[in-house]
Parts: structure tokens; sequence; C-alpha cells
């Protein structure tokens, strides 16, 4: 049997309207008496998508600190690009933050008075109980979590197109130089990259998977990854890259040793980043419609449909850095 409202606030042994005030994020109560009634929610499986909600007016969209800052970051700035159009269109009030390392979530949350909340890219698991636990309208882009609305790219069907490129391509030892697979991303472009060796018949070699050191940004971690794919005994002869910035540092460390791109190694990124098409050689990645993955998001987030998913295409463009 559902539980109603009435059946939580006699739980609380409070009213109806201090229950509906402390799941909305209303004013009027204290922090104690509004943290016990949506940890009692919680524990009781109350429906707060059966609570009417308030239009939504302003959204908050939510970075983690790792990306840096969020409209100098060359992808996720095109993601917010797409999520304060939508806003524009719909009379919205957009505001874009990081959260900053070592401070209360919901504190630096609930400065703003959000209506909701869109998420992009990693977040912790903790991080996101605590923005879930406040009773906002959710959703993710560029990430997945249970329980929250997402829109994602399809990346492990990239991830497959990359890989299969350069099997057809008469490559014979393809690495994957990835990220940390904590990320969604990243842990289906790996995904992809398997499927596609496996569809071919190609035995994966655990040699050719290096990962960029935990904790190290792409500038450092990315040249040292490629480092040791080189000095393996018998090196790759082609790289997929689970983004274009990574690609982009690995083909620098690989002129610098005289290799020939793509004579001697090829490389496939992944985001289609405007630097993709300019670098020497011009590199060969997927194309993701980044200004939808935040205008689809916001589209969902207004739907309030909880449990909603869509998935974003991608399409190969090929390049110098990986013709044969």
């Amino acid at each position: 049997m559902s539980v109603n409202i009435r059946d939580l606030a006699r739980a609380a042994g409070v009213s109806v309207g201090t229950v509906s005030r402390a799941l909305k994020q209303q004013p009027g109560l204290s922090a104690d008496t509004r943290a016990r009634i949506v940890q009692l929610a919680q524990e009781m499986g109350y429906d707060q998508g059966r609570l009417r909600r308030d239009p939504i007016r302003k959204v908050l969209c939510l970075l983690h600190p790792a990306h840096g800052d969020p409209l100098a970051n060359p992808f996720y700035s095109e993601v917010i690009a797409g999520a304060q159009h939508f806003c524009r269109e719909h009379q919205l009030t957009c505001t874009v933050q990081s959260l900053a390392p070592g401070k209360p979530v919901k504190r630096q949350v609930m400065q703003y008075e959000p209506d909701a909340l869109l998420c992009l890219g990693f977040f912790e698991p903790e991080t996101l109980a605590v923005l879930q636990s406040l009773g906002k309208p959710h959703v993710l882009s560029d990430m997945n979590a249970p329980g929250w609305p997402a829109v994602n790219t399809d990346n492990q069907q990239g991830a497959w197109l990359a890989t299969r490129h350069l099997i057809d391509s008469g490559r014979k030892r393809i690495a994957f130089l990835s990220g940390s697979l904590a990320h969604y991303s990243i842990r289906l472009r790996e995904r992809g990259y398997r499927q596609a060796l496996f569809d071919a018949g190609v035995l994966a070699d655990p040699a050719l998977e290096a990962l960029i050191p935990p904790g190290m940004d792409i500038a450092d971690g990315a040249p040292l990854a490629m480092r040791e794919l080189l000095a393996l005994p018998n090196p790759p002869d082609a790289v997929f890259a689970y983004n274009d910035a990574t690609a982009i540092a690995a083909m620098r460390v690989c002129r610098e040793a005289g290799l020939r791109i793509p004579q001697d190694i090829a490389f496939v990124g992944f985001d289609d980043l405007g630097a993709a098409a300019h670098v020497t050689p011009p590199l060969t990645t997927l194309a993701v419609d980044k200004a939808s993955l935040g205008y689809e998001a916001m589209s969902l987030l207004l739907d309030q449909e909880t449990q909603a998913q869509r998935l974003l295409p991608v399409k190969l463009i090929v390049r110098e850095s990986s013709a044969t």
C-alpha cells in the first residue's frame, strides 16, 4: 500500500502543511524538523512525485569541481549553453555553479534557492544522495545513477564505432587510453571498445588498456600513460582515446618519439571538440551533440519523468589521424 502525505504527517507528529513545506524546501521550518521529515519520507518510501510542486522558475546547473571552471571547460561549456538556450526559450533563470570541495553540499545549493537541479558529469554517490534528499526536481546529463532521470550520449556505440573503424583500417594492436572508470561515460566507452574487439574475434590484451593515473589531469597524465604504451615490448599501432584532449596529448608524445601519424600509429578520440579539427594531423573522433545534452536534460527536468532515460546518437568523423 502506498504512503500518502497524511500517513507521513501522522508518523512525524506534524501537520500536513508542515510535511508539504519540508518536502518542497519552503521556509518556515527549523533545519532539524525539515531533515527529520525528509529522512522519514525516504524511510517510509513516500513518492515525492505525488506532491504537487510549484512551477519551476529557477534552475541550478551543478558541476563537480574536478571539471574545473564550468564555462571554460570545452565540453561542458557547450552542454551548459544548450541548457541556457532552453531556459531562455521557456523564461527560466539558469545559474551555473561548480561545487566547492570540502564545503557542505546542501548549504552551497540552497543559497541559490533553486526550484530544480541539473547535474552535469561525474558526481560521487554520496553527493548525489545529498542532492536527491533536497526534494527538488533533478536530472543528470552525461552521468547515470539509480533513481535519477538522465540524458546521455550513446557512449558504448560510439566506442564500438571508433574501435571497429581502426580494426577495419587494418590495425592489429589497438590500445584504449582511459580516464577514471568511476565516470559512467568512460565505463561505457571501455565496454564498447571491448565489444568491438570481441565482435571482430580479436583477443583483448590487458597491457593495451592504459589509465591516466588517479589524481592527475589530462595534460600530465595522458603523456605518462602514452609513454607506458610505447614502452611495451610490442607497442600499439592504434589508440582509441576516451576523449579528444587525451588523444591530442598522446599524439604529441608520439610525434616527439619520432612516430608518424597515422602511418606508424593511428588515433581516434571522442567528443569532437573544436581543437580536434585543427591539430596536426586532424583527429578522427566521435561527434557528440553537446548542446543537446543540456537542452534535452532541461526538457526532461520540466517533464519531471522521474525514471526517464534519453540516449543521444553519435557520429564517427574520419580525419587524417586514422586515414589508411
